[in-house]
């Protein structure tokens, strides 16, 4: 994990309505996400704001925009809107991410920490080097491998074996 970009920038998403937008840019194992602190309340329109600052070279350029919430059901809630601007259930180098803006930005001083998402409350693992989180694991469950409970749109009408 490694942070490439914390700043504030302004953007116009919506009918050229100037909204500023403070985030990090941080990835992990390739994917890079905007995290953006919604500990006190939630960016109107996240999926417009995704697709709006997600293309590279015509904006800041991301896979997406990851929002941390509060949660009532853990530490933190992650939302997950991908590049198109629809709102994504999980990606576990996003929620790795999420792990090390939490600690390193003073949210919380857990070593471990419960992250609620779209696919269920996931556990997160600080790993230290010295005083700064070096990396992180972070339990995903079971792996989902039926074919008709895996969200795919495909002009092929039947299953591959």
């Amino acid at each position: 994990m490694k942070l490439l970009l914390s700043c504030s920038y302004t953007i116009y998403y919506v009918e050229g309505v100037p909204m500023k937008l403070k985030f990090t840019k941080m990835q992990g194992c390739g994917n890079d996400y905007l995290y953006v602190n919604c500990m006190d309340g939630m960016i109107p329109e996240p999926g417009k704001i995704s697709a709006y600052v997600s293309p590279r070279h015509l904006s800041v350029g991301s896979d997406g925009l990851i929002c941390i919430c509060p949660s009532d059901k853990a530490d933190f809630r992650m939302r997950m809107f991908n590049a198109d601007g629809s709102e994504g259930l999980m990606c576990g180098n996003a929620a790795r991410c999420v792990g090390k803006y939490v600690f390193e930005k003073g949210l919380t001083d857990k070593k471990r920490i419960a992250l609620e998402t779209p696919s269920g409350v996931r556990t997160l693992c600080l790993h230290f080097d010295g005083t700064a989180v070096d990396r992180v694991t972070v339990d995903m469950g079971c792996p989902v491998l039926e074919p008709s409970r895996i969200p795919v749109h495909s002009s092929c009408a039947e299953d591959i074996e």
